[in-house]
């Protein structure tokens, strides 16, 4: 299973120049307690501003820079070459089965390729607009995707914005 996870602004902003346009803790702890365990697919920008393979997960860079390796990834450099890989490798949860959740998470081009692939979304929404971004999520289509959770959290000292922890699954059709 597909799943996309990302925090997004109003206007589905997600970062400029490379980074996050917030910091927010409580995101952060989400994102580790959702992602832990898992296979996390990103792309080479995306890695470069993290600057290490996220631990405790299988982390898969894909690029079209055929010289890009790094130590303790997996580099593909194409999707089909990421399926391939996902199909024939071991996962790290070999107690999920079948059935594990690979999590793409990022960065803009990476959400755009895989939002059609996609079978569940999961979306911290941060209550704030951010106008000088460079990097969007694509648009969550409301006629594809059925928000089936919400949490929200109010800002506090060490959260700026107030923000909503939602999961969206795929409609059927």
């Amino acid at each position: 299973m597909i799943s996309i996870i990302s925090a997004i602004g109003k206007n589905n902003e997600i970062g400029k120049k490379n980074g996050l346009l917030w910091s927010l803790p409580a995101d952060m702890k989400h994102f580790r307690e959702i992602t832990s365990g898992h296979t996390v697919i990103m792309g080479q920008k995306t890695f470069e501003s993290i600057g290490r393979p996220l631990p405790n997960r299988r982390n898969i860079i894909l690029t079209l820079d055929k010289s890009y390796l790094r130590h303790g990834v997996d580099v593909v450099y194409s999707p089909e070459e990421l399926e391939d890989l996902l199909r024939t490798s071991p996962q790290p949860s070999p107690s999920q089965g079948e059935g594990e959740e690979v999590f793409v998470i990022g960065g803009g081009m990476i959400y755009k390729l895989f939002i059609e692939k996609a079978d569940k979304l999961y979306i911290t929404h941060v209550d704030a607009e951010f106008p000088d971004a460079d990097t969007y999520f694509p648009v969550i289509d409301e006629n594809i995707w059925q928000k089936i959770k919400s949490e929200k959290h109010p800002k506090d000292d060490l959260n700026k914005y107030d923000i909503e922890f939602a999961e969206y699954i795929k409609k059927v059709s």
